[in-house]
């Protein structure tokens, strides 16, 4: 028997605004020589690393113990609230930040963040090393929690990961890496699950699922309260089973999920 291979931990998180016409939320497009969803388009996110967890006072609004309780764990919670915005700003050039003076980063110099941030992703410095200089620290007040979906076993990559919503500040330009992602989109939810159904974008179950839950909202403000309004976030793990030689995904509450499968 193949050994099952134990989900790495991971953050996600939807940078949301309000536009002309509701909700919108930002895409990146994988690399389409990605080993991981090459060329579909996902949510800003990624592991989280040993460093995510030293960030006690590098953060405001939430404490580990609280952070900890809100995910269901014993220990670590803080740390994935760290890594989805680390993401957030190493993939899409967004920081959720405010100063010492509980100012928040708004209106920044565009050109020295980018510079930031390509520092941060050539390794030539920590994203600890980016808040410190700047005197800056991570604004935790307003990322709420949203789901929790574990990669079924089967796939040679395992993730189990923690989705959050955050507002983007308004002055602040998002932008793919180049790198790792080689497109960026602000999208009504409800057009990009219609441009999945369509065959124009390449979007995974987790991400259409998400996208389906916030895509009744007209305000970004309707999405914050509803999430966090939610109580208990379920772990989703689904299952790939074999039926009439195809291979099939289920969800929790799908007839024969209780099974099993490979």
């Amino acid at each position: 028997m193949a050994e099952i291979l134990t989900p790495r931990p991971a953050s996600t998180i939807l940078p949301l605004r309000d536009g002309p016409d509701g909700v919108e939320v930002l895409l990146l497009r994988r690399n389409l020589n990605s080993d991981f969803v090459g060329g579909a388009y996902v949510f800003p996110g990624g592991g989280v690393d040993t460093g995510d967890a030293d960030f006690g006072d590098r953060v405001l609004g939430l404490d580990e113990a609280t952070a900890s309780k809100r995910l269901g764990l014993s220990s670590g919670g803080l740390a994935f609230y760290v890594a989805a915005l680390r993401e957030l700003f190493e993939e899409a050039g967004l920081l959720i930040a405010i100063d010492r003076e509980a100012r928040r980063v708004d209106g920044v110099d565009h050109a020295a963040f980018a510079a930031r941030r390509d520092d941060l992703n050539t390794r030539r410095c920590t994203f600890a090393d980016v808040l410190d200089d700047e005197g800056i620290v991570l604004d935790l007040r307003a990322v709420v929690y949203l789901s929790h979906w574990v990669t079924p076993i089967g796939p040679p990559r395992r993730f189990d990961t923690r989705f959050f919503v955050v507002e983007t500040p308004p002055d602040q330009i998002a932008g793919h890496d180049e790198g790792e992602t080689v497109d960026h989109r602000w999208v009504r939810p409800v057009d990009a699950l219609a441009a999945a159904a369509s065959g124009e974008m390449v979007i995974i179950l987790p991400t259409i699922r998400n996208l389906t839950s916030i895509a009744s909202f007209d305000r970004v403000a309707d999405v914050l309260a509803w999430a966090g309004s939610q109580g208990p976030v379920p772990r989703i793990e689904p299952r790939i089973v074999e039926r009439d030689g195809e291979s099939l995904i289920l969800l929790p509450g799908d007839e024969g999920y209780d099974q099993g499968g490979s």
